[in-house]
């Protein structure tokens, strides 16, 4: 693994994803007791985001609908619905669509701040 000169000096390990069953049926446990941020990410049809990257959070990404595209230190990602990649501070990635609008979960974990977003590319001509 390289690490990043700019990377945080402290390793989160990838979080664990517990499912608990119940008579009912299950249900999965993303986070517990712990800081972290959730939002649904909706990527219009086509469209991708900036590729970025964040010095001082991981980022969880779970794919909600069929169609993302999850780019990740280089790697091009088709996940399945459901499928699960972590991002962690310092690598570049970026969510796109296929074709039809899609949705990701993200749960970020460490400091969140929409400011600290480095563009490294934008579409769009933002900083």
């Amino acid at each position: 693994m390289t690490v990043q000169s700019d990377a945080p000096t402290h390793v989160r390990p990838e979080p664990a994803v517990e499912t608990e069953t119940r008579p009912w049926g299950s249900f999965e446990r993303f986070t517990l007791n712990e800081a972290s941020t959730v939002k649904i990410i909706h990527v219009a049809a086509g469209q991708r985001l900036s590729l970025q990257r964040h010095r001082d959070r991981d980022e969880l990404w779970v794919a909600l609908d069929p169609g993302a595209v999850f780019e990740v230190a280089g790697r091009r990602i088709l996940p399945e619905v459901g499928e699960r990649v972590f991002v962690r501070a310092g690598d570049t990635h970026r969510l796109a669509s296929t074709g039809p609008a899609v949705r990701v979960m993200e749960i970020a974990f460490g400091r969140f701040d929409e400011d600290d977003i480095e563009r490294l590319e934008d579409e769009y001509g933002r900083a």
